[in-house]
C-alpha cells in the first residue's frame, strides 16, 4: 500500500477538497485524484462522493480512515527508531557493575533529555567490533589489544577509560586493615576470579598482571554469583579478589568487606570506546566529549600498563566533538 496515497486520502478528508489537500501537500489537484484513484483501486472500494461542497467520505472510506491514520502514525514511529538523533543511542558496557556503566549513567545524569539504551552483548572485543560494525550497537567498551591497521576501515576508538584495581578482602584477611597495598606485597596471596574465559582480553590482561608481579591469580572454578564469590571472600582469611575502582558490589553489613587500593605502582585495566566513524548519531558526539572530560590525567601516580601493540598509540587522539 503506498503510504503517499495513504496520506493524501487523510489529508483530503480532514480538509473536505482536494484542491485544498493539493495546496496542504504541495502537489497539484490532479495528482491527488491520481493518487486517490490508485488507493481505490487497490482496496477495490470508493472512498470519496464528490458533491457541490467538494468531497465527503463514503462508508468504506469512512471505515478506512481510523486505520489509514494509523498506519500514518506506525510509520513516524518506524522513521524515528532508526533516525539519528531520534531513536535511542545503544551502548554496551559489558557488565552492569564495571566502570563503563557508571559513567554512563552519570552521562544520563547530565543529559536527562538523551534516550538511551543500556545493553550488554555477551562475547570478546572482536564480537564487540562486530557488533558496531554491523549496527547492532553505537558504541561498546573493551581493552583494546587489537592493532589499529587489524580493525576494519569504518571503526574508530579511543582509550577514555584507565580503571585502577582495589583489592576486595574479608575482615580477617592479611590485609583486612591496609590502607593500601603494593603489587609485589600480594605475591603468595591467592586471588580468586573465577569464570575468567581463557583467550578473552581480560584472562590476557590478568595473565600478564600475574606474570610481572609474580601473583597468583585463580581463574578457574565454576561461577555461582557475585553474591557467592562475596559470600565465600567474607568467610575466608586467605581468599581474595581484584575488583575496578569505580565497580559497584553491594553486600550485607555482616561480611565487613573491604576495598584496598593497589598502589606503587597502581595496576590499570584501559578501556576504549569503540564506534563506528560514519555514525552521524548526535548523542555519540556528546557522549564521546563527555568521556573526553571525564579522563583522569594519571601523570603523577606510578602506574603499570599492559604492553600495548607497537602500531597502536596508548591514548588515541579524541578530541571533544
Amino acid at each position: 500500500m503506498d503510504l503517499d496515497a495513504v496520506r493524501t486520502f487523510v489529508t483530503a478528508a480532514d480538509a473536505g477538497q482536494f484542491q485544498e489537500a493539493a495546496v496542504l501537500l504541495s502537489i497539484t489537484q490532479q495528482g491527488v485524484s491520481k493518487r486517490i484513484a490508485a488507493l481505490e483501486r487497490d482496496l477495490e472500494v470508493r472512498l470519496f462522493t464528490r458533491t457541490a461542497r467538494g468531497a465527503e467520505l463514503t462508508v468504506d472510506g469512512q471505515a478506512f480512515l481510523p486505520h489509514a491514520r494509523e498506519l500514518l502514525r506506525v510509520e513516524a514511529r518506524a522513521d524515528a527508531s532508526v533516525r539519528p538523533g531520534r531513536r535511542a543511542l545503544r551502548v554496551d558496557v559489558v557488565n552492569r557493575r564495571i566502570a563503563p556503566a557508571v559513567l554512563l549513567q552519570d552521562f544520563y545524569r547530565r543529559h536527562p533529555d538523551l534516550e538511551l539504551d543500556v545493553v550488554t552483548l555477551a562475547g570478546d572485543t572482536e564480537t564487540a567490533i562486530r557488533a558496531v560494525e554491523a549496527g547492532t550497537v553505537d558504541a561498546t567498551f573493551h581493552a583494546l589489544a587489537t592493532p589499529a591497521r587489524q580493525l576494519p576501515a569504518a571503526i574508530r576508538t579511543a582509550r577514555v577509560i584507565d580503571e585502577p584495581h582495589e583489592l576486595l578482602v574479608g575482615p580477617r584477611h592479611a590485609f583486612a586493615n591496609a590502607r593500601a597495598v603494593r603489587p609485589t606485597q600480594l605475591a603468595g596471596h591467592r586471588i580468586w576470579m573465577p569464570g575468567v574465559a581463557r583467550g578473552t582480553e581480560v584472562a590476557a590482561y590478568y595473565d600478564e598482571l600475574a606474570a610481572a608481579f609474580g601473583l597468583t591469580i585463580d581463574m578457574v572454578g565454576p561461577v555461582f554469583g557475585n553474591e557467592a564469590l562475596l559470600d565465600e571472600i567474607a568467610d575466608s582469611a586467605e581468599l581474595s579478589t581484584l575488583v575496578g575502582a569505580n565497580s559497584r558490589y553491594l553486600w550485607p553489613d555482616s561480611y565487613d568487606l573491604r576495598r584496598i587500593p593497589v598502589r606503587d605502582p597502581a595496576p590499570i585495566y584501559p578501556l576504549s570506546l569503540i564506534w563506528r566513524g560514519d555514525n552521524p548519531h548526535p548523542a555519540l558526539a556528546s557522549l564521546r566529549s563527555y568521556l573526553d572530560l571525564r579522563r583522569t590525567d594519571a601523570s603523577d601516580t606510578a602506574i603499570w600498563l599492559p604492553r600495548t601493540p607497537p602500531d597502536q598509540p596508548p591514548d588515541p587522539d579524541h578530541r571533544p566533538a
